[in-house]
């Protein structure tokens, strides 16, 4: 296990329905931690698009802010997003930035892909970060979701959201679809597992993509994390 990388983790905000996942951000830092790796937190200082009541499952007229709400998650300690320099890191994590199980209330913080699908757009500074990263020939690693953001950004990838044609992964075939639709390549991977594109260095897990146990799903992120460090 390469020790002693420095790696930069993008939040988009505090809670699974409109924001970072809670479990994933929380998988991906003990998973760095037990690496020997050194972290730094990053999130947009930009509005989020929606405010979930999570208890109700239901939108909010709340105005919540997604540097704030990331917060939450950093414990206090994480930066503005346009703070983010490629030089001072090694590597780049995004935890699952988007929720795509309900139509009407999602996330989209980092990109509108839950709004707009294979049509979105992706956060310029989301979409920056990530050039200059693989540009350095850098590694990015990405659950969930998130993976939909390297389709956007770098074609003819190969990402992985889970396994196709499978009632366990009941969002991974028409996300598989959309991603194949962009030029790159969907790779059907267990959730305890992550795909390495050794030619763009990203690395993929399906994590909550996948109605699996929470081990299982903690597994995977750590499956990606060190693959992402021997990256490095």
């Amino acid at each position: 296990m390469a020790a002693n990388k420095r790696v930069a983790v993008i939040l988009a905000g505090c809670g699974v329905y409109d924001g970072s996942e809670i479990h994933e951000a929380s998988a991906v830092l003990v998973h760095l931690s037990r690496g020997g790796a050194s972290v730094n937190m990053f999130a947009p200082n930009i509005d989020q698009m929606h405010v979930i009541n999570h208890l109700k499952g239901e939108p909010s007229e709340e105005k919540r802010n997604v540097l704030v709400e990331s917060a939450r998650l950093a414990r206090g300690n994480i930066q503005d997003l346009s703070k983010l320099g490629v030089k001072d890191h090694d590597a780049i994590i995004v935890p699952e930035p988007i929720y795509p199980l309900y139509q009407n209330i999602h996330a989209a913080n980092l990109c509108t892909w839950a709004v707009q699908g294979k049509d979105c757009s992706v956060n310029d500074q989301v979409k920056a970060a990530l050039q200059a990263f693989h540009g350095e020939g850098k590694p990015i690693g990405l659950c969930c979701i998130a993976p939909v953001l390297a389709a956007k950004v770098f074609s003819g990838c190969e990402v992985t959201v889970g396994i196709e044609n499978d009632d366990k992964y009941p969002n991974t075939t028409d996300t598989a679809a959309a991603i194949n639709s962009l030029g790159c390549k969907h790779m059907s991977t267990g959730v305890g597992e992550s795909h390495v594109d050794e030619k763009n260095k990203l690395v993929s897990t399906s994590a909550f993509m996948c109605d699996a146990p929470i081990h299982e799903i903690f597994d995977g992120i750590g499956s990606m994390v060190r693959a992402v460090l021997k990256l490095a």
